[in-house]
């Protein structure tokens, strides 16, 4: 038995062509895109508050505390009630903001990790879309978000929201160099930028492994810069509480304000997505050459089990850093690209390009 049991190619496809007998290729297309936008609705949802949830046990079990604990088994609901909470809200008027732009900051970040999500493949046949140049479009959409926070800081009218907007926003783009350039070394090994098929080229061995020291590198790359690229600590410069109360979404309340903190898990949720699925082989399940016994074993588990496994993974190593380090200044945050993350990355490059030239990989 194979894992290519559990391709839900065949499934989608078999209903696309369902609706195509039945309605207009129009009404086909529009049913299509409503449901996909439902259920990715629903999973950025569900997604994000368990992930709130899994940051507060993450970090009770780091400071040997026990962490939500009253509303519902081992406070399985506690982030609900909060979301109830922020629902209720009232939704305070800035008196000198710019209206326009306040309202849609939050909206902006929001839409710019729905759109990431759409790329990313759960399974083999289970994407919203399937693009030739995947990596590019996820960069692309990803670092809109950074524009959503330049502006809900600027139109804020205050000094702290402001000053937080700055350190967010050249943080991001700074960082987004080490993300870019540490995907781009498994772009070389892969010899595409289509994620279906980086996913496919890792099904005797995930990059990580196969692809010597310059994929660990890039994969250690990648999960700094991140983590600096999301916000979070112990780059969480941009929300510096001690510094500038809460940053760039200070003066925000109630639904708005939970926009803005539900993009940030989802955020993190994203790119240890693109680290499991570029790094770490995606649905693939594990293999190791020759043991045939064992590999065909590995293809029993479900490949939807395999990707959540491996980007949960990605997501608590993230919360490691975040409880394990202390928060750096702005200065030692931008230092720490541009003197290092940026020219490792560089020459990685180079010696990714090398060793895929000589066919010294796996």
């Amino acid at each position: 038995m194979k894992f290519d049991i559990y391709d839900l190619g065949s499934f989608t496809s078999s209903f696309d062509q369902l609706l195509m007998e039945n309605f207009s290729p129009f009404w086909a297309v529009a049913i299509e895109m409503v449901i996909i936008g439902i259920a990715i609705l629903a999973f950025y949802a569900v997604v994000g508050l368990y992930l709130v949830y899994a940051e507060r046990k993450v970090c009770a079990f780091m400071q040997c505390r026990v962490g939500p604990n009253r509303v519902g088994p081992y406070g399985f609901f506690q982030t609900i009630a909060d979301l109830i909470k922020l629902l209720m809200k009232e939704l305070i008027p800035i008196k000198n903001a710019d209206k326009l732009l306040f309202n849609i900051a939050p909206f902006i970040v929001i839409i710019a990790s729905f759109m990431a999500i759409a790329a990313i493949p759960f399974a083999k046949g289970l994407h919203a879309i399937d693009f030739n140049i995947g990596i590019f479009y996820i960069m692309a959409v990803s670092s809109m978000g950074v524009v959503g926070i330049l502006i809900a800081g600027w139109a804020s009218n205050n000094k702290y929201s402001m000053i937080g907007a700055m350190r967010s926003g050249a943080q991001i783009v700074s960082y987004e160099l080490s993300v870019g350039l540490s995907l781009v070394t498994i772009v070389v090994l892969a010899g595409s930028l289509q994620l279906s098929t980086i996913v496919e080229g890792q099904r005797d061995g995930w990059f990580l492994f196969t692809g010597h020291i310059p994929a660990v590198i890039a994969f250690l790359v990648f999960l700094v810069a991140a983590t600096a690229e999301t916000n979070r600590g112990p780059f969480d410069l941009a929300e510096a509480e001690s510094e500038l109360t809460a940053g760039f979404h200070t003066e925000y309340s109630g639904i708005k304000f939970a926009f803005f903190f539900l993009a940030e898990y989802m955020n993190m949720f994203i790119v240890a997505s693109i680290a499991a699925t570029i790094f770490l082989g995606g649905w693939m399940p594990f293999h190791v050459g020759g043991w045939e016994a064992f590999n065909n074993i590995m293809d029993y588990l479900p490949p939807v089990f395999w990707y959540i496994g491996k980007t949960a993974f990605v997501i608590f190593i993230m919360m490691w850093f975040k409880w394990t380090f202390p928060r750096l200044r702005i200065d030692q945050l931008l230092t720490l690209e541009w003197k290092y993350l940026l020219p490792i990355n560089l020459v990685n490059i180079l010696v990714m390009a090398f060793v895929v030239l000589m066919g010294w990989h796996f």
